[in-house]
């Protein structure tokens, strides 16, 4: 099928398609623009709460992430004051030993 054939068959399905919208179509254009806008607007306050919601549970997470790494470290800097205390109490003892 050469490029021109398939374009004017394209074109032809195109007018059919939007010709037999138009006939078939349940309400006038006006009607649907409206429609077609209030859908959007619909849309877009939907999007606009999704947004503002994954935004404040995002810093919920955040804080709590940053809480929780704050109790990690100090009980990490604990362990580790312990672990040092007790290796030198292990080396003065050897240290008595020797």
């Amino acid at each position: 099928m050469s490029v021109v054939r398939y374009w004017a068959v394209f074109s032809l399905g195109v007018a059919a398609g939007a010709a037999a919208a138009l006939i078939y179509a349940p309400q006038t254009g006006e009607k649907t623009r409206k429609q077609l806008k209030r859908k959007f607007e619909d849309a877009s306050d939907y999007i606009s709460d999704a947004s503002d919601d994954l935004s404040k549970h995002a810093t919920r997470v955040y804080k709590a992430t940053k809480d929780a790494a704050g109790d990690v470290a100090s009980r990490v800097s604990s362990v580790a004051g312990n672990v040092s205390s007790a290796a030198s109490s292990i080396a003065d003892k050897v240290g008595d030993l020797v």
